[in-house]
């Protein structure tokens, strides 16, 4: 146990999780929403067992109170949502690089969206009275990135995670030196 509690151990750690980040991106967005769909699946199933489980040994009596609402027994509802959870966990599992690619399309189109409400804006608001230019820096930017997003899906979505990649290795160097 003293290992795992060991500066050094976790700066190794660090530097192997970083190398691997900066090397495998692409690899590393992969597995890590299949380890999401997994951790969707899971709880989904075991809703939808309980509510099979339930049905099965459903009965007939049921506990009411004063106002005519049932307390216990009775059917129970079906798990929508555990439903909903499978399904999602199914997809992020079975199909990880084709969900990462339609959320980067959803969130490029957000972006690029967003920043043409707040340029026209910055346009309605020039009716009025003067808007420095500066103003349009930040809606500027956004709507760059919004481009690039649609335009490099993958990339984009693979670029925090090689700046996570460097941090990782710079702080597993600077733990060893330390």
């Amino acid at each position: 146990m003293k290992v795992l509690q060991s500066s050094v151990f976790r700066a190794i750690c660090a530097i192997i999780v970083g190398v691997l980040l900066i090397k495998y991106p692409t690899n590393t967005m992969t597995g890590i929403t299949v380890c999401i769909g997994i951790l969707f699946l899971i709880p989904g199933i075991f809703s939808l067992i309980t509510y099979w489980s339930a049905k099965k040994n459903e009965r007939p009596e049921q506990v009411i109170d004063t106002e005519g609402n049932v307390i216990s027994g009775g059917k129970p509802m079906f798990p929508i949502v555990g439903l909903g959870s499978v399904l999602l966990g199914l997809c992020l599992a079975l199909m990880p690089a084709t969900f990462v690619s339609i959320l980067m399309y959803v969130l490029g189109a957000i972006l690029v969206l967003g920043s043409a409400n707040q340029i026209l804006a910055l346009i309605n608001i020039k009716k009025i009275g003067r808007v420095p230019w500066g103003f349009y820096i930040v809606p500027s930017l956004i709507l760059l990135t919004g481009l690039f997003v649609l335009l490099y899906p993958i990339e984009s979505a693979s670029l925090p995670l090689i700046i996570i990649g460097y941090c990782c290795l710079i702080f597993g160097i600077t733990e060893c030196i330390n």
